[in-house]
């Protein structure tokens, strides 16, 4: 088992907005006890940071791909991550569903 802690940015297009796909993103992170935030994009993309173990985070990812029942991902990125994405979270949460950017 692999316990480094990584941060991974991922954006998933496809049917991603008004599906309650960033409240499925949250839920799935708090329930793993991962860090970091999710927000809808102007272009219909959903974009989040996830930070924790990577067996942790590789799993979040995986969700990502599949996505809650209304949802259709027709494609998902993902790159690493960085300190100054991350700290996107607010101050007090673990993570954040942040507004539209």
């Amino acid at each position: 088992m692999n316990d480094e802690r990584i941060v991974c940015q991922v954006s998933v297009r496809g049917r991603v907005q008004g599906v309650g796909f960033r409240a499925f993103v949250e839920y799935e992170a708090l329930r793993h006890g991962i860090a970091g935030w999710v927000r809808n994009r102007r272009d219909g993309s959903v974009e989040a940071v996830f930070a924790g173990p990577r067996q942790s985070v590789d799993g979040m990812i995986a969700a990502c791909r599949v996505g809650p029942p209304a949802s259709r991902v027709d494609g998902l990125d993902q790159r690493e991550g960085s300190a100054a994405e991350l700290a996107l979270c607010r101050p007090g949460e673990l993570f954040s569903a942040l507004p539209t950017a």
